[in-house]
Formats: structure tokens, C-alpha cells, sequence
């Protein structure tokens, strides 16, 4: 058992050193000047105008995460589809095809839901 590890554990290893010799030739070739300007967050390059903790609405956060679910539960139609069309005949294709049709319902359950819950209006 140990012998089908064995590349697997010298990868790691290999590749554990890559990183420690990367970062310690960063940490002796880098300058370390440390300047207020340096110490400023900033995001792609533009110095922040506003304070960095303001308040979001709520909302914000509920639509992302509605986004979020709603985009994950369509990727999962993709690999389904693949194996759908692979085994579309016989009890097997009914199965899949059922299977589905209850997951598409309780997803349209979910979105009736959400909007019944007035979660998309702002």
C-alpha cells in the first residue's frame, strides 16, 4: 500500500520545498521598506477614497446568495445532461429524466418562494 504513496508523498514533499525556497528567496532578494503609503490598503491599484467600513444593505448580501445557489443548481444540469444523453434509453434514461424533473420542481418551488418573499425587489 505504502509503495503507491510513495510518488504521491515525494510530490508533496517536492513540492512543499518549491514554496519554502520561493518565499525565502522573496524574503532575502525584496526590499523591506515599510512607508505609510505601503501600509494603505487599496484595491487594483487605486488608493481607497472612502472609509473601508461602511455599512451594505442587507439586500445585497441576500441577492448574492440567491445568484450564488441558483447558478450552482444550473451547473449541475451540464454534467446530468452529459450522462443523460449517454444512457437515454431503457429504465435507466426514465430514471435519470425523473430524477431531474424533481430537482427542476424543487428548484422552481425554491424560486416561487423567493419570489413570493419579495427577495429580488429592492
Amino acid at each position: 500500500m505504502t509503495h503507491t504513496l510513495l510518488p504521491v508523498l515525494i510530490m508533496m514533499l517536492i513540492a512543499v520545498v518549491v514554496g519554502v525556497v520561493m518565499l525565502a528567496l522573496a524574503w532575502f532578494v525584496g526590499g523591506h521598506a515599510r512607508t505609510a503609503s505601503k501600509q494603505e490598503p487599496y484595491e487594483s491599484g487605486v488608493p481607497s477614497l472612502d472609509e473601508n467600513r461602511k455599512r451594505v444593505n442587507v439586500r445585497f448580501y441576500q441577492i448574492a446568495m440567491l445568484f450564488i445557489l441558483f447558478d450552482i443548481e444550473a451547473a449541475f444540469l451540464y454534467p446530468w445532461a452529459v450522462i443523460y444523453r449517454e444512457a437515454s434509453t431503457g429504465a435507466q434514461g426514465m430514471f435519470l429524466f425523473g430524477e431531474m424533473l424533481v430537482f427542476i420542481v424543487l428548484l422552481a418551488v425554491g424560486y416561487v418562494y423567493v419570489w413570493k418573499k419579495k427577495a429580488f425587489d429592492f
